[in-house]
């Protein structure tokens, strides 16, 4: 089962929507990524990665964290401030840089 979160800005109220499992994945015959979502059971229980989606609070790109092979800076700008889109409760908005992403309590889904 998967959880979502919705976070939105304090200032400007720009919002981002992130699920806890992020995107596992396993490399099918021809060396391909191919994802697995729940209730996949079969193909998930193959995954031996995950692709999570990351905020950079510097630049607000928005870019995949392959588990298998992590980066520590944005792609784009190359700035080491990246946060997953999972955890930024507390983190400076990127957008307006004035305000802070707070968890919306009125927004919950499961999957």
């Amino acid at each position: 089962m998967a959880m979502s979160k919705r976070f939105v800005c304090g200032s400007c109220e720009k919002t981002i929507e992130a699920w806890d499992e992020g995107n596992p994945y396993y490399i099918d015959d021809a060396g391909e990524k191919q994802y697995a979502y729940h209730p996949d059971h079969e193909n998930r229980a193959k995954c031996i990665g995950n692709d999570s989606p990351h905020l950079c609070l510097a630049c607000g790109a928005e870019f995949m964290v392959d588990s298998r092979e992590p980066t520590k800076v944005c792609p784009k700008c190359s700035e080491g401030e990246i946060a997953s889109t999972f955890n930024l409760e507390g983190k400076r908005c990127p957008d307006c840089k004035d305000g802070i992403f707070a968890e919306d309590p009125d927004f919950f889904a499961v999957s």
